[in-house]
């Protein structure tokens, strides 16, 4: 590699500089295999910089060394079609809990996701609603009565047995092609193409019971770690459906002392014998606070769902928690794939680590940050039940009070299809308090640098479903 030019930010004089990029790569489980995939998620970055001549400057940057291991063979995980078609939107029914009481306060996030005549299910609601259903709105259904089951938990609803036979009510409609049944509550987002392609790695006709758990540890430690959280949705497979049919009225009073439906639901999947297959894209988002640490650092996987959205800041600043939503699924539509993915590279002409979040935010850290802490998720939020510091079940690092320790943030400002199948992002300085900026010196290039511009090409979705090799990924400063 060729020395490093002057570091010294000279707005008239472009630089060039190389980038030695780590990649991280993602997990892709299943019950036979681990297997990893290079996202190589950014083609491009073009930083903006002005200067005090109000003179736009493009950084000009050559490639990448990158250090490539020895070549692996192509694995596919499984052959799951065998001659089908292969799994989609059709294929899947949604089962939504709601109440015809809060309907009209909750309809706005199910509405973000639900797309009339392709989309299917229904939302469950306790009785017949008030007025005329709204036309933007997903179809309903009244759940039946459930006054003849047992309840028991103390401090919880009765509302769970009715919301846990669901799953139940759904599959007894007898609809035709079904594959995959669809938990969720009326406050969950689906990001139905990820989902579509999460479900199209496992074989429909086997039993699978696929979903997330708590983000924090307090909650699984009260209701469980083998369960799928409910809010974050979960899906059962049409055979396992059936079984779970059979028994779920039985299991409902033999756990009738377990709080919520989903905890219900995990106890009659222990009694038939099929663990929770762990996707790490379904949100429960048990936090309050600021869900920006864990989208800013979201795990290499599909985003399928978000959770619990009410009990959180806006995901972008400035905005309402619809309108910041209507903006990340703005995002998620252009290249549904590569939402929030995370990659990160160093410039070692300037000392700068870089993180992107893609379609969310940017990182720009004017030092050189380890790979362990780029990819772990600031501290923004606080526990579910206790609102403590600690523990999340992933690991966490602490957002710094002085401005000087923190990276300069960037927001999403607008994206774009581009020419060649690829995608361009812009990316806005955030600045939480005017005047109140880190003064040290080797923070100020960094701060003169108001957009940063992403480039990509459109992310390919079997690449969830495959290990392949390392590949190249070429940064431009312009």
């Amino acid at each position: 590699m060729s020395p490093p030019p002057d570091t010294t930010l000279n707005p008239l004089q472009p630089l060039k500089f190389l980038l030695p990029i780590p990649i991280k790569l993602p997990e892709l489980f299943s019950s036979l295999m681990k297997g990893f995939v290079a996202i190589c998620i950014v083609a491009s970055i073009s930083l903006i910089s002005f200067s005090t001549f109000s003179t736009r400057q493009w950084l000009d940057s050559s490639d990448i060394d990158l250090i490539n291991p020895s070549p692996n063979p192509t694995i596919q995980l499984g052959n799951t079609n065998n001659g089908e078609d292969n799994t989609n939107i059709s294929h899947i029914l949604f089962g939504i809990s709601g109440s015809a009481k809060t309907w009209d306060q909750r309809r706005q996030y199910s509405e973000l996701w639900w797309s009339h005549n392709v989309t299917r299910g229904f939302v469950w609601l306790d009785k017949e609603p008030a007025g005329t259903w709204p036309a933007t709105s997903l179809p309903y259904r009244v759940s039946a009565n459930t006054s003849q089951f047992k309840y028991e938990c103390s401090y919880g609803l009765r509302s769970a047995i009715r919301i846990a036979r669901i799953v139940k009510e759904s599959f007894e409609l007898g609809l035709d092609n079904v594959r995959w049944f669809v938990m969720g509550d009326d406050d969950t987002v689906f990001f139905t193409e990820n989902l579509v392609g999460v479900l199209g790695k496992y074989d429909h006709r086997q039993m699978y019971y696929v979903g997330g758990v708590s983000e924090s540890v307090e909650q699984d430690v009260i209701h469980s770690y083998t369960m799928a959280y409910g809010g974050g949705g979960f899906a059962i497979s049409y055979p396992l459906a059936a079984e779970l049919v059979r028994v779920l009225d039985g299991c409902i009073d033999r756990y009738a002392e377990f709080y919520g439906s989903d905890q219900k639901i995990g106890g009659c999947m222990s009694e038939i014998g099929v663990p929770v297959t762990k996707e790490l894209g379904f949100h429960q988002v048990d936090i309050r606070g600021d869900l920006y640490g864990l989208l800013a650092a979201h795990p290499l996987a599909p985003l399928v769902s978000l959770h619990h959205l009410d009990y959180v800041q806006p995901v972008f600043p400035g905005l309402t928690r619809i309108d910041s939503l209507k903006k990340l699924v703005q995002a998620y539509k252009v290249d549904s794939g590569r939402a929030l993915q995370h990659t990160f590279c160093y410039d070692l002409s300037r000392n700068w680590s870089i993180s992107v979040s893609w379609g969310y935010t940017v990182q720009v850290y004017p030092s050189l940050v380890t790979a362990k802490d780029l990819e772990t998720a600031f501290q923004t939020f606080v526990t579910w039940r206790s609102w403590s510091q600690e523990p999340f079940a992933f690991n966490t690092r602490a957002m710094s009070p002085d401005p000087c320790q923190r990276p300069v943030i960037y927001f999403l400002d607008r994206v774009e299809n581009a020419e060649s199948g690829r995608t361009q992002t812009s990316y806005k300085r955030f600045v939480a308090e005017p005047g109140k900026e880190c003064g040290h010196e080797d923070y100020a290039p960094a701060l003169a640098v108001n957009f940063v511009n992403v480039s990509a090409a459109a992310f390919d979705l079997a690449t969830w479903t495959k290990v392949r090799n390392l590949s190249f990924v070429q940064f431009q400063f312009h």
